[in-house]
């Protein structure tokens, strides 16, 4: 089982409290570099509470590849209906040679209407774009010409630059649990991010079952691997006690839950009806603590050894950390430190 960190996007406040924030970003990935954890997730969010300082996840990147030295590094996830796929393959080049080869995509089709102001013509057929353009990646990483319309309004074939360090692209794809999503990763033989909170363990396992059944009867893709990698992300906190982590955690993690329905009430495409503060007061606590009794790394090293134990058993090859849903630097730190010794005790045992 490897364990990786995901920042996903606590609120933010003002300059002053964004470049802290860069600050802690680069703090907690020095560490789990160091720590041996597998890779970094940064996320890519716009114009919403949630995420402020994660608009670009291939340029936080290349600034994290500059300070580490082993963790891989990993869009967790790239939109990809807003960018154009030459911009993409072009920007993650970069990412891939700084970093000697250490980077991975996670692939979304997008989901908050206000996030399409970039690109509003991409927004109804994003799904369709998003897998269509995964498999174009796929071909220009690979130094394949692509033909595109120039200026003049010819058709030009053009060759990504600068070239890869990395002979293949590790790709993801993003769901949020759609079964069908699921499978058409299988089909497309990428790995998959997906999330322990929102499911049920048997839905869960369903899925992954899915996902195993369409990969191994895809047929071969450049640069895929034999076999696909299932990461699941999970809101991650580990103390001495699990008294102490739900105390801890509890207050930012329901905080983080609530700016996330509101957040999910605000999307135009969501059909979500608006709450009042004593109806998203109950919701939050109830997911809060659903959450505790299975998906979460909420608890003491012993019951998050357990947890992931559990997951390894449903077919997880992968833990996601989110670790920024509000918690403090020096709380993440330990938390990441007491994670690491979980880690290295399963490797000896």
């Amino acid at each position: 089982m490897d364990l990786s960190v995901m920042f996903f996007g606590a609120d933010d406040a003002g300059s002053t409290g964004h470049a802290t924030k860069y600050d802690d970003i680069l703090v907690i990935t020095r560490a789990a570099d160091q720590l041996g954890f597998k890779a970094v997730w940064t996320p890519e969010r716009h114009f919403q509470q949630v995420g402020q300082v994660f608009p670009n996840p291939s340029l936080l990147s290349a600034a994290l590849a500059t300070v580490t030295e082993r963790i891989h590094l990993r869009a967790g996830s790239l939109v990809l209906p807003l960018h154009h796929p030459l911009r993409v393959a072009e920007d993650w080049a970069v990412v891939d040679n700084l970093s000697r080869g250490r980077i991975g995509v996670s692939v979304a089709t997008g989901w908050h209407s206000r996030d399409f102001v970039l690109a509003p013509a991409a927004y109804e057929d994003r799904r369709a774009r998003a897998f269509r353009d995964l498999a174009l990646l796929r071909r220009l990483w690979a130094g394949e010409a692509a033909e595109f319309t120039d200026g003049t309004g010819e058709q030009v074939a053009v060759t990504t630059q600068p070239r890869p360090y990395s002979g293949a692209l590790p790709l993801w794809t993003t769901t949020s649990g759609s079964p069908r999503t699921w499978e058409a990763a299988g089909r497309m033989r990428t790995n998959i991010l997906g999330a322990t909170i929102g499911q049920t363990r048997d839905e869960l396992a369903a899925r992954i079952r899915l996902y195993r059944d369409a990969y191994a009867t895809a047929p071969e893709q450049p640069g895929a691997p034999p076999t696909g990698t299932v990461t699941l992300m999970a809101h991650t906190y580990v103390a001495a006690t699990d008294e102490e982590a739900r105390e801890r955690a509890g207050g930012p993690l329901k905080a983080y839950l609530r700016s996330y329905v509101a957040q999910t009430a605000a999307n135009k495409g969501a059909r979500a009806a608006a709450l009042s503060e004593e109806q998203l007061g109950t919701l939050t606590e109830f997911a809060f603590r659903r959450y505790l009794s299975w998906g979460s790394l909420i608890g003491s090293p012993e019951t998050c050894r357990k947890s992931l134990a559990d997951l390894a058993e449903l077919g997880c090859d992968e833990v996601a950390c989110f670790v920024d849903f509000g918690l403090g630097r020096d709380d993440v730190l330990a938390s990441l430190r007491r994670l690491a010794g979980l880690a290295e005790a399963g490797r000896m045992a």
